[in-house]
């Protein structure tokens, strides 16, 4: 694991849970959709976190096994899906056997892996013709706060990869282990407090991983941001969908 991501996601695993959106539930039925998924077939959430689409998948009546490495984010997926497979693991080491998923969800994780490590790895436990499906709830640029906060955090982000800087696209466009990209967007928005903004930000990775008193500095500014603003307000994400399908191997 990325040494940020195993101390950071460790440390913020309930604020985590609490902080973070959930995922459009019109961006799952059109994975489900695209993919087939339903009875019979097997759905794997890798880096499944604390489960934020974990428990969306539930609803497509697919098996749903979920792979997370990190304890703490184990333990809050335990209790908030129960009833599924969950297992220790990560996206370069999948307990699981060959060609054994009809596909594969990564929900705000894909940035983090070791690509030449992973992207082989998955691809063995895909059947022929499964499906690889990344998934991020990015913050909207276009609305005021969720510019500032950026702004406030884009000087911290050289320690730790982000999904906007879009380099995770190269090694998986690269390979010739799946076909072509299928892209599609949607929109979510969170009802937030002033309070529910500063713990959103003390839930990202590199932010938790800080020393406590460079931390409170950091977040001091974000309250800054929402000083006087009524409350409850809209906090927007625009939700990407990654798509591509398993090639036969070679």
């Amino acid at each position: 694991m990325h040494p940020v991501a195993a101390a950071g996601f460790g440390a913020a695993a309930d604020v985590y849970e609490r902080a973070r959106p959930s995922y459009p539930e019109e961006a799952v039925r059109w994975i489900a959709e695209r993919t087939h998924l339903g009875d019979g077939s097997t759905v794997v959430d890798v880096g499944a976190g604390t489960g934020k689409l974990t428990r969306l998948l539930v609803s497509t009546h697919a098996r749903v096994v979920a792979v997370e490495p990190v304890e703490a984010m184990r333990a809050v997926l335990v209790d908030r899906v129960p009833g599924i497979e969950v297992l220790d693991g990560t996206a370069e080491s999948v307990p699981l056997p060959d060609a054994s998923a009809d596909a594969i969800t990564v929900a705000q994780a894909f940035h983090w892996f070791d690509h030449d490590r992973a992207i082989p790895e998955l691809h063995r436990v895909l059947k022929p013709d499964g499906w690889l499906v990344l998934i991020w709830n990015s913050r909207d640029m276009n609305d005021p706060l969720q510019r500032g906060i950026e702004d406030i955090l884009a000087p911290f982000r050289d320690v730790a990869p982000y999904q906007l800087g879009e380099e995770w696209r190269q090694p998986l466009e690269a390979s010739s282990l799946f076909g072509p990209a299928e892209e599609a967007w949607f929109s979510i928005a969170q009802e937030m407090t002033a309070a529910g903004v500063g713990e959103r930000v003390a839930s990202t990775s590199f932010v938790a991983a800080m020393e406590p008193a460079e931390r409170a500095r950091l977040l001091e500014r974000v309250r800054q941001l929402t000083s006087g603003k009524e409350e409850p307000f809209a906090f927007p994400y625009v939700t990407e969908v990654y798509l591509v399908r398993s090639n036969a191997s070679t």
